[in-house]
């Protein structure tokens, strides 16, 4: 290796560290920003699980990254072809690593936003595909956030993953039961959310985490068709004509 390439790997080093912790481990030149991820080459390896169920050739579509994190699937939505991707998220040191992935990779027409996932009808327009993927149990209002994905920003896909624990079981559930009944809450492959008052894996920003059933549960009533189950926790799914439940209702905002 040249003196002058050792002194830019030593830059690169030095520009992902200062931007560390990273969740996203990304090969970026000759240098990786997790190499001790504990789930390995995490996201690179979960999604060439799930790649060949959503479309090899974006051309003329347009990506939404709803918590892009470090960008890496929004880089892969871009080499797909897409004609733009707009990734958003809630933190700013995610935001920082995205654009120095993109500037590494030589990927620059990528726009990324500070943004949360309770604010996307200021977008103001829909997208062909959204990524929701590692964000919904992070939320304190989940099911909100959903019910606006599709409200305003879901046009056709809308590729959704979360952590999920309990039951990997559905039930066939019955649009109504009576008052006494009891006995089917008890069932683990009853839609449920776990609550987690104070931190889980040690990080207090998870919140719920839901059981399979309940994840197909609540994407069916915010308005989702399931098509497609590459993974136990990764759905491919389409927007609705109709929603699942009633149209939900939003707090008023103050004037």
């Amino acid at each position: 290796m040249t003196s002058s390439r050792a002194a830019a790997n030593d830059t690169l080093q030095s520009r992902i560290d200062a931007l560390g912790p990273w969740f996203h481990n990304m090969q970026l030149g000759d240098r990786w920003t997790a190499p001790d991820h504990f789930l390995g080459n995490h996201p690179g390896d979960k999604f060439r699980r799930i790649a060949t169920a959503l479309p090899a050739d974006l051309t003329g579509r347009t990506v939404l990254d709803i918590g892009c994190n470090a960008g890496f699937h929004a880089l892969e939505m871009k080499r797909r072809g897409a004609d733009r991707v707009l990734g958003i998220d809630s933190d700013p040191r995610y935001l920082a690593q995205a654009r120095l992935a993109a500037e590494v990779t030589g990927i620059a027409d990528i726009e990324f936003a500070l943004m949360s996932v309770y604010d996307v009808a200021a977008l103001g327009e829909r997208f062909d595909i959204v990524l929701f993927m590692g964000v919904f149990y992070h939320l304190r209002h989940p099911l909100l956030a959903l019910d606006l994905i599709r409200s305003h920003v879901a046009g056709d896909l809308m590729v959704f993953q979360s952590l999920q624990r309990g039951s990997n079981d559905t039930l066939d559930i019955a649009e109504d039961y009576p008052f006494a009944e009891t006995a089917i809450f008890e069932q683990p492959a009853y839609p449920r959310m776990q609550f987690v008052e104070h931190r889980y894996a040690g990080d207090p920003s998870n919140w719920w985490l839901p059981n399979r059933a309940a994840s197909e549960a609540m994407l069916r009533s915010a308005g989702f068709t399931i098509e497609a189950h590459p993974e136990s926790d990764v759905y491919i799914c389409r927007r609705a004509e109709t929603l699942g439940a009633a149209e939900p209702v939003y707090p008023a905002r103050p004037r």
